[in-house]
């Protein structure tokens, strides 16, 4: 069985992956610079931008979590003082719901699904893959001697 080695495709600034850069003319150029200049210095942009940046809506809603930890805490000691179990248990839940929430906002906003890099968008990537147990063993059984098969 032979191994087939295809050449990765270019990358580079002026490159993405699977498309074939040209570059662009002098007027286009310009014209692409007034453009990018307007659009940095219009303030309805900017804020429809930021409106629509996952990491904005992932730090409102950990501060909501935050707020609403600090009320079922509250309905917590509220219910030990008032020995009203059950308006202790249910703070203890909303705080657990509530920092589930925040974790969860969180992990969302720290992988957003469009990222910038070099004034492109383009789709973020998982470089990096947990090799786990089964993946290890399911590696080995394909790599064993052929005489095992």
């Amino acid at each position: 069985m032979s191994h087939l080695q295809y050449p990765a495709p270019p990358v580079g600034p002026d490159m993405r992956p699977g498309r074939n850069a040209v570059p662009l003319s002098e007027h286009e150029q310009r014209l692409f610079d007034q453009i990018e200049r307007s659009l940095a210095e219009d303030p309805k942009f900017a804020s429809a931008v930021r409106a629509s940046d996952p990491r904005f809506h992932a730090r409102r809603r950990i501060v909501v979590a935050a707020f609403v930890i600090i009320l079922g805490l509250a309905l917590v000691v509220y219910g030990t003082v008032s020995s009203n179990t059950p308006l202790g248990v249910a703070g203890f839940v909303v705080m657990l719901g509530s920092a589930a929430f925040a974790m969860q906002s969180r992990r969302k906003g720290q992988a957003p699904d469009l990222h910038a890099v070099g004034g492109t968008a383009s789709r973020r990537t998982r470089q990096t893959r947990r090799v786990g147990l089964i993946d290890r063993l399911e590696e080995r059984w394909r790599q064993r001697p052929e005489g095992h098969r």
